[in-house]
């Protein structure tokens, strides 16, 4: 058996294997029922929502219920450590997406970020008990769930806010006695402490003035102290994991404190220790999926290229003509500090220039990636051009040595064929996570990584991004090949090298923004805590970029396959996790 198909076997083996446990523990072993449900809200938006019913609950037999809201630019999945945990213990839980994100209708923001509907929804379902509901929302769900508390003060019984914070952002003033019975878990390390609270260090919180009004309190707020009376309506409660602000979602302590709190001030709930969890094992299931798609790549690239409609597309790359000497080491650290040191000036380049959600443009965080990337990628472009001209075109470098033109020369159709075969090695990684979706009902994902499949608007919006990103993807390949490879690399070794040029940079990125912060301050960079967390994508992103890329070259001799592939995945992978900005 050849390594290519041992690969291929290992990563369906994964696929699989990670799908079917992330299905039992999703299901609670069959002992939850969990299906998607739609309902209309607001100004008639389409609410996409995961339901979660324990056996046994039925109109004669109703359970109290939870409403799980996740944060911004992710969707209900986000939010399943919690939902599993809720539901193994008798809850029904609603986890929706929030308007704009998801498979909900956009904009994003719109009717109270979606909660006020789950909550009225909520309280429609017979088999739930409507006087013992508690709303749970992280990050900005914490806004949803707060706004959703003020609309219908009377529809909720508790309420915990992860990451969150009253006041801010269009959520409602906090007071002694609103929202009733609530818990902050507001992470020891969280970056949004500036925010939420007005402090740049997270544990600072307990001192301002704004929890000491909503705790009742003129004292420094006591980690775990209970304050108020539960029974009035009035208890608060301040919880400080030692994680980060997405680091509540991968932590049993902060998921931990939301089921105590939930024991406490529902009725109804099965009483399992707060302790006792298994949600990591779902983490665990989609993660092994993640990665046998991604060992599917190394397979799927030669496998389609020997195929009839590509088999020309087969090549031997050029012998390279690289930066040499101490210069190659000058070109790799250009390469990986480039787009790092751009990524927080360059993003609010198209807020600065005035660009609104468009039909053409709608995701906001998506455009200003692209534009990121676009500028990268001139940039990029003219210093290798520069390089070309002043030096490497008098070693005899072409076109070829590049990965722009196969033996024959430049050829338009090998450029079309290129993108024709991108076209089914993504269809046939895209297959395989339609397929888990459909047998388990989950996707690839780790974490604040995920892919996902597309919504028909979604598929209707990547395509319009993927052209920029494959321009971009294009750049890099250029450089990855004809500037910084070396021809006596066995594949392990380039790989390693393309996997830390494209990877490193951002690695670098996230050590020094969070250093001082774990140290006890704040982030190096406190004013990006938003694109400080998007960044954690780039590490996946380009791990596998760097595998496209190394596998496509050494396949076809050209950069084109391997551009356009990570061109359609990162577009698909971005657009399916943001937000919508533009109301279609």
């Amino acid at each position: 058996m050849s390594t290519t198909l041992r690969t291929a076997l290992i990563g369906i083996v994964l696929i699989l294997l990670g799908g079917f446990l992330a299905n039992r523990i999703q299901s609670v072993s069959g002992e939850v029922d969990v299906s998607t449900v739609r309902f209309a809200g607001n100004n008639g938006l389409i609410t996409h929502a995961r339901l979660y019913v324990p056996n046994g609950v039925t109109n004669d037999n109703p359970a109290p219920g939870i409403v799980a809201i996740h944060g911004y630019i992710n969707s209900n999945e986000t939010q399943s450590g919690f939902a599993i945990e809720f539901a193994r213990r008798g809850y029904v839980v609603l986890a929706p997406d929030q308007t704009g994100h998801g498979y909900s209708d956009a904009p994003a923001f719109a009717n109270g970020f979606g909660g006020m509907d789950a909550l009225a929804y909520m309280q429609t379902l017979p088999f739930v008990d409507t006087d013992n509901i508690g709303l749970e929302g992280h990050s900005m769900g914490g806004w949803s769930s707060l706004v959703a508390a003020s609309v219908l003060p009377d529809a909720y019984k508790s309420i915990v806010i992860e990451g969150s914070s009253t006041g801010t952002f269009g959520a409602p003033d906090g007071t002694a006695t609103w929202p009733r019975n609530l818990a902050v878990v507001f992470s020891a390390y969280d970056e949004f402490s500036q925010l939420m609270w007005g402090v740049e260090v997270p544990t600072d919180i307990r001192s301002t003035d704004k929890l000491k009004t909503l705790f009742n309190t003129d004292e420094t707020i006591e980690p775990g102290k209970l304050y108020g009376d539960i029974d009035a309506g009035t208890a608060r409660i301040l919880y400080q994991p030692p994680v980060t602000h997405p680091g509540d979602h991968l932590s049993t302590e902060a998921i931990g404190y939301a089921i105590d709190w939930f024991d406490r001030t529902l009725e109804g709930g099965q009483p399992i220790p707060a302790s006792d969890q298994i949600w990591m094992w779902k983490e665990l299931g989609t993660l092994l999926a993640l990665v046998g798609m991604v060992l599917l790549i190394p397979a799927v690239i030669p496998g389609l290229a020997k195929t009839a409609p590509f088999q020309s597309l087969q090549g031997t790359p050029a012998e390279p003509k690289p930066i040499v000497g101490g210069g190659w080491w000058v070109g790799a650290l250009v390469f990986m500090a480039l787009p790092v040191v751009t990524l927080f000036p360059f993003k609010g380049f198209s807020e600065a220039w005035g660009w609104q959600a468009s039909a053409w443009l709608p995701q906001n965080i998506t455009t200003q990636v692209m534009v990121w990337a676009l500028g990268v990628g001139i940039i990029s472009l003219v210093l290798f051009m520069l390089w070309h001209t002043l030096l490497n075109r008098q070693t005899g470098a072409t076109a070829r040595h590049y990965g722009l033109a196969t033996s024959q020369g430049f050829s338009f159709s090998v450029v079309v064929r290129s993108l024709g075969l991108a076209l089914a090695v993504v269809g046939v990684l895209y297959a395989s996570l339609i397929a888990t979706a459909y047998v388990f009902d989950t996707d690839y994902r780790f974490w604040v990584f995920a892919i996902k499949p597309l919504s028909a608007l979604q598929l209707r919006i990547a395509l319009v991004y993927a052209v920029p990103f494959s321009l971009f993807f294009t750049v890099v390949g250029i450089l990855l090949h004809g500037q910084l490879r070396k021809g006596d690399w066995s594949f392990r070794r380039e790989l390693f090298v393309n996997w830390v040029l494209l990877m490193g940079g951002y690695a670098v990125l996230l050590i020094v923004q969070y250093t001082p912060l774990f140290l006890g301050g704040s982030m190096t960079i406190a004013s990006e805590p938003l694109w400080t967390i998007i960044a954690f994508q780039f590490l996946p992103l380009m791990t596998i970029a760097a595998l496209v890329f190394t596998v496509a070259y050494r396949t076809t001799g050209t950069v084109y396959t391997g551009a356009f592939i990570n061109g359609l995945l990162v577009t698909g992978v971005v657009v399916a996790s943001q937000a919508t900005h533009y109301a279609f």
